[in-house]
Formats: structure tokens, C-alpha cells, sequence
């Protein structure tokens, strides 16, 4: 088990700028400027919040997994990650965090991934997938699944098995623990408060998140 990394954030609420709260199942994109730092608060705990990142001026070059773990050599994101883009470019640095841990590896609950994982009943019920489209299709139609990428699952509990295979357990988060984020270019962040109500990451209880911006 990755030890988790604890750090509190210095930000004072009377300096936001920007707040938001999103229910479980819905969906958020904002553009972040360079020095902006957005907190993402797990309001009731054991929520995962599904978040894409993608260079702004180059809506092509998302958050890449894969370069990420490469640079900070752990699958594991807290305070002092940098998240990478495909193009190797940095995104954004996660400068505090209440929850100590955050998965790179479980991706995003699709209509396909509910029906392999629990059972073909399954297939209808609304899922991150759509909501990162529907975001997407919203804030600009050249976006498609193409754009789509793993995701960071902030809050989520993925632990890898001793064989190398990855595990959904109870979350390690609780009610009011937060992740900080600042924006090293314009990043536009995208959301999906995840609606899963067939693994235990949330406890079977999908709960509402909250964002907020603070300026640079």
C-alpha cells in the first residue's frame, strides 16, 4: 500500500474567486489560467472525481497517463505532481492535498466498461464517459472520443495488486478532504463527478463535489 501524502493548503476562502458545486453524475470544464489554483473538495467522502486536463491553446495535447507516472516514476498523484501532456507539456502541479492519494490507472466508467465489469443490465445507466462528451460537445463541437484519454480519478482508491493487476476498494478520502491544483499554461480541466453506483470507491453512493478557483 503507497503511503499517502498529506499536506494542507494555505489558500484563504475569502479569496475565492469562483465556486461551484457538482452533483453526482454531472459534469464541469473550465478553462484555468497560468497561476489559478482550483481546489476540488470531496464534500461526503469516498467520491471520485473523473478529471481530464488539456492544453488550451492546443485543445489536441491532453493529460497523458502514461508521461505523468514516466516523469514522477509513481502511479500514485499528490502534493509536488506535475501533470504531463502527450507533447510533454506541463499542465498543472498538485500544491496541496488533504487526501494524500489519487489514482491514474482505473479510467473512466463507460456503457461498454458497466456491462464487463458488473452486468449487462447495466448498460444504460449514465456513466463518465458520456459526461466527458457531452461536456466536450458543449464547449466546442471540434471535440470528439478521439479527445477522450485516460483520466485522473482524484479520490479514488485503485490499488495494484501484487501481480500487477488493479483492485476498486472503499476510498482512502472522507468528508471535506481536498486536492489543489495550479495551472502552469491555460488549461482547460474537465469533470465527471462520477455516477457509479456498482463499485465500493464511493460506497455505492454517489455524492457531490465542489470546485473552487482561486486567482494567481
Amino acid at each position: 500500500m503507497a503511503v499517502l501524502n498529506h499536506t494542507v493548503s494555505d489558500k484563504k476562502m475569502e479569496d475565492v474567486f469562483f465556486h461551484q458545486t457538482i452533483p453526482a453524475g454531472e459534469g464541469w470544464i473550465y478553462t484555468l489560467e497560468p497561476g489559478q489554483v482550483l481546489r476540488i473538495v470531496d464534500l461526503e467522502g469516498n467520491q471520485a472525481a473523473d478529471t481530464l486536463f488539456y492544453d488550451a491553446d492546443q485543445p489536441a495535447d491532453h493529460y497523458s497517463a502514461v508521461n505523468t507516472i514516466q516523469r514522477q516514476g509513481n502511479v500514485y498523484l499528490s502534493t509536488g505532481s506535475v501533470l504531463i501532456s502527450e507533447f510533454g507539456k506541463e499542465l498543472v502541479k498538485i500544491v496541496a492535498d488533504t487526501c494524500g492519494r489519487h489514482d491514474t490507472l482505473g479510467g473512466a466508467c463507460s456503457a461498454q466498461s458497466n456491462t464487463v465489469r458488473y452486468s449487462h443490465d447495466t448498460l444504460p445507466m449514465h456513466n463518465c464517459r458520456d459526461t466527458f462528451m457531452l461536456q466536450l460537445a458543449k464547449h466546442d463541437s471540434r471535440f470528439s472520443k478521439r479527445d477522450l484519454a485516460p483520466n485522473v480519478n482524484f479520490f479514488m482508491n485503485v490499488p495494484l495488486t501484487p501481480a500487477g493487476g488493479l483492485t476498486f476498494e472503499d476510498g482512502v478520502s472522507a468528508p471535506g478532504k481536498y486536492v489543489e491544483l495550479q495551472a502552469i499554461c491555460r488549461t482547460l480541466v474537465l469533470i465527471s463527478n462520477c455516477p457509479q453506483l456498482n463499485n465500493p470507491c464511493n460506497a455505492y453512493n454517489p455524492t457531490p463535489v465542489q470546485v473552487l478557483i482561486w486567482d494567481k
